[in-house]
């Protein structure tokens, strides 16, 4: 996740020659720049964004926003013993390396979006270039690559079922590598809580 205005750019290992395989036998590849870096791989990539370290302050500043995401940087001060300008840059380096989102999560149903679904997919080829063209389209709240009898669960939101069978056939079946899907409509949502804290 990529943090607010930041563009995307894309640059190559400038050491590997053309058709050069990585230790894993695997190509090197063009990839988004979603850090500042002068070279990275794939591998790279992943490892920089799970393992960032959070000290204390940070982890407590995130817990008071789980807990209320309109909740002022001066009060976030006094309860982290921060001033409110160093509550506020710490935000904002937060949002930009994409450890958190604020926004305003709404109830679909009330703004007109009556069906919501997740779908099990199937995936024949890179799963996570899949992952990408589903990311892409507006519809989908929520790509993650998963273990076990689908390769991609997403999360979709749509007016009603109309929308949905359009999205489905239109959009999803048609991204090459999709090999089948499997819808689960929602019927009722019992529980949904974003204050898990931190670890």
């Amino acid at each position: 996740m990529r943090g607010p205005g930041r563009a995307a750019e894309e640059f190559a290992i400038p050491h590997a020659r053309k058709g050069e395989n990585n230790r894993n036998g695997r190509p090197y590849l063009r990839i988004p720049l979603l850090f500042q870096v002068s070279t990275a791989r794939i591998s790279d990539v992943s490892s920089k964004r799970t393992s960032q370290a959070l000290d204390p302050t940070s982890k407590a500043i995130i817990e008071q926003l789980q807990r209320d995401g309109r909740r002022s940087y001066a009060e976030i001060g006094k309860a982290v013993g921060l001033s409110e300008a160093a509550v506020r840059q710490r935000v904002q380096k937060l949002t930009d390396t994409g450890v958190m989102q604020i926004v305003a999560v709404t109830d679909p149903m009330r703004l007109g979006f009556s069906r919501q679904a997740m779908l099990g997919i199937r995936v024949s080829g890179d799963t996570r270039v899949v992952a990408d063209r589903l990311s892409a389209m507006p519809e989908i709240s929520y790509v993650v690559l998963s273990a076990g009898s689908f390769d991609i669960l997403v999360e979709v939101v749509c007016e009603d079922d109309d929308g949905l069978i359009e999205l489905l056939n239109e959009k999803i079946r048609a991204v090459d590598g999709v090999a089948a899907t499997e819808t689960f409509v929602y019927l009722q949502l019992t529980k949904q809580k974003y204050d898990w804290g931190t670890r």
